[in-house]
């Protein structure tokens, strides 16, 4: 078996359609498989399609099921993982700040609120230094408190350094970390991943899910989505954060982009939606140009 082949393991053709997503160092090829041959379904509205086959009109089903929103919350840090990526690389001027509260603060409109003061007075101390960008996370923690993560990029530095106290003063709330993320080469994988499980110790009940070991510590994969309530607004960002362009191309082509570099991870996913008219998979090949 040739090496292409052995990458390929899922077997895209050349001729077939990519979707490419490069965000500085990071390639991610996504590729859409339709099970079925012919449109079983037309949508008729935001509501309701037609199955084609009989005629017969229905509705569609907005489900609030655990599940369902686990999915929608996976698709969101998705979303932000390209983000991050697309604007933090571990970088030198680049910081991540942990802002906590010294109470067990459990409104998060009032979050957002400190946060949005916090950014003020941020921006007014370092307003002879270098103008800022960011991405903010919210995280919930399961006695119901919340607090905040901050991406901070400081553009016209080279080299940043902020004590803890600095930042203290400034956010006038509790306790806060700052520190770089030296020896990263995914940004948005490593805080994706911090964002989302919860170790062992965190977890108070029965323990679902798939467990990792990271540095000797013992987490749950995913687990802290079920703490997020639905409709939380996740994530924030500046006006200098770009989202990454996103390009459409034959496997062929996108092939190009890696050479022969060996995939860092890939992944194939299955579902069926709309009465399982529908049946569909993604398949995922990721790539990291830093690890030639």
């Amino acid at each position: 078996m040739s090496e292409e082949k052995h990458y390929n393991i899922f077997g895209i053709r050349d001729y077939q359609p990519v979707t490419l997503t490069k965000t500085n160092n990071i390639i991610e090829l996504q590729y859409l498989s339709r099970c079925n041959t012919r449109a079983t379904i037309k949508k008729l509205d935001s509501e309701h399609y037609m199955l084609l086959k009989t005629r017969e009109i229905k509705k569609f089903k907005k489900s609030s099921s655990r599940k369902d929103l686990k999915n929608s919350l996976m698709h969101t840090f998705k979303n932000l993982r390209y983000l991050i990526n697309n604007n933090f690389c571990g970088m030198d001027n680049e910081l991540f700040v942990t802002l906590t509260y010294r109470d067990n603060m459990t409104d998060l409109d009032t979050l957002y609120i400190d946060f949005k003061n916090f950014i003020k007075r941020f921006k007014y101390y370092m307003r002879d230094k270098t103008s800022i960008d960011y991405i903010s996370v919210v995280e919930p923690q399961q006695r119901g408190a919340w607090h905040c993560h901050v991406l901070f990029r400081f553009n016209d530095l080279k080299n940043v350094y902020i004590k803890n106290s600095v930042i203290s003063d400034l956010w006038k709330k509790g306790f806060v970390n700052v520190k770089k993320l030296k020896n990263i080469d995914n940004v948005g994988a490593y805080l994706t991943a911090y964002l989302t499980d919860l170790s062992i110790d965190e977890i108070d009940g029965d323990i679902n899910g798939t467990i990792k070991n990271v540095n000797g510590k013992k987490y749950v994969k995913g687990s802290r989505l079920e703490l997020y309530p639905p409709g939380t607004n996740i994530y924030r960002y500046s006006r200098g954060i770009k989202k990454p362009e996103r390009q459409l191309m034959s496997f062929k082509k996108a092939k190009t982009y890696v050479g022969g570099l060996k995939p860092t991870y890939v992944n194939k996913l299955e579902f069926n939606f709309v009465e399982k008219e529908l049946k569909n998979s993604i398949i995922y090949y990721y790539y990291n140009l830093k690890r030639k």
